[in-house]
């Protein structure tokens, strides 16, 4: 993903929220101002994200020197962990130091967008049409397109295939069958069940299946159904089929221990498949979220 052409000085760098198609990028790379003139031709751009782990790092360092090469320009590319990046958008903003093209979560972008730091994307020429309805919105503040998302992934129940049939475990569907599962499969040296907890957008993400298919809502968080969705995770730490390091790890971390064979059961995203995919002796699989009994199903990604 390639940022539109510098803006002037007095003025704070563009940025784009998220990762804007690589189609998209490139067109984007083409020196036009705010106001559609002709500029002088860019040779350099600046980008910043928080893709700090791999593979998603190299991944994404490749698109940025392919989009670059293809719009004759140089892409320099920085990677800050995921918790330190609002914080540093916010000092960037203020010292007015920003990069050309910004990385953010759509729930940070409104709040950047807020200090006038953005730039809408309309005045570089950007087609947005096409894009789902809900990913323009996550993008927009103000009625002001601000962001676009290449690709939007979800989150599922990724389980260690061996580990559940020498245990005589059936792959859970129910948040019963769940604790059940992680209760079984948990042994010395090994817990039945991984997700990241951690108090950061990542653990928030991670949560968000378990609130939602339990009725709850994220603007809502004293319900029930939110401390049930809360209690699912408390009890299997409470029981040991979860380690209580959980609140510590990211994503990375939590597929660390499932490659290392440290947990049999762990809730990530099909970024990951990559890697799983390069360890010839693990054969697992993957499939939805386990949910309440009256709950919904809150998507799931595609077996092995």
């Amino acid at each position: 993903m390639i940022s539109p052409a510098r803006l002037p000085a007095r003025r704070p760098a563009p940025l784009l929220s998220g990762a804007v198609a690589l189609a998209l990028a490139v067109a984007s790379c083409s020196g036009v101002s705010s106001d559609g003139s002709a500029t002088s031709r860019v040779t350099s751009v600046t980008a910043l994200d928080y893709y700090t782990d791999e593979p998603e790092h190299s991944q994404w360092g490749e698109m940025l020197t392919a989009c670059g090469k293809t719009a004759g320009v140089k892409v320099e590319q920085t990677s800050v962990p995921g918790a330190s990046l609002l914080p540093k958008v916010l000092q960037q903003a203020s010292s007015r130091t920003l990069p050309d093209l910004l990385m953010l979560d759509n729930p940070d972008l409104q709040q950047i967008a807020q200090t006038g730091a953005l730039t809408p994307l309309e005045q570089y020429g950007i087609d947005s049409s096409g894009f789902a309805k809900g990913i323009l919105s996550a993008g927009t503040y103000k009625g002001k397109l601000y962001g676009l998302a290449p690709y939007v992934s979800t989150i599922a129940l990724f389980y260690d295939r061996d580990m559940l049939a020498e245990a005589g475990v059936a792959v859970p569907r129910t948040w019963d069958e769940l604790e059940t599962a992680a209760a079984r499969l948990t042994r010395p040296g090994r817990y039945g069940m991984a997700v990241d907890a951690n108090p950061t957008f990542e653990g928030t993400w991670q949560f968000l299946p378990f609130l939602w298919s339990n009725g709850g809502d994220e603007k809502r968080l004293d319900t029930p159904q939110a401390a049930q969705a809360l209690q699912l995770w408390v009890d299997l730490v409470k029981s040991g089929s979860m380690s209580k390091s959980v609140l510590n790890w990211t994503q990375a971390d939590v597929h660390d221990q499932f490659v290392a064979g440290r947990t049999a059961m762990m809730i990530n995203g099909p970024w990951r498949i990559p890697a799983l995919n390069k360890d010839k002796n693990l054969h697992w699989g993957g499939g939805a979220h386990p949910r309440p009994p009256d709950g919904t199903d809150p998507g799931h990604t595609a077996r092995r």
